[in-house]
């Protein structure tokens, strides 16, 4: 498995971020919303983000993904 250094990401694009985040964990059903399925997306996210890609649709439509995963 290859390392890929670590990203460092200004307070505003965080904020971007994590309103994605927030985005795509009210896709989900109220009862699939655990922190552990919003943990695996905020994961998920970041790991995306870090390695470049910056489309907020391409962004949103693997952390809602991850999140429907986690809850199947």
């Amino acid at each position: 498995m290859s390392q890929v250094p670590p990203q460092k990401f200004d307070a505003e694009y965080v904020a971007h971020l994590r309103e994605l985040l927030d985005i795509a964990v009210e896709q989900l059903g109220p009862e699939h919303r655990t922190p552990a399925t919003k943990a695996k997306m905020a994961e998920t996210l970041a790991r995306n983000a870090a390695s470049g890609i910056t489309d907020a649709r391409h962004l949103m439509d693997a952390v809602v993904r991850a999140g429907k995963d986690s809850t199947a």
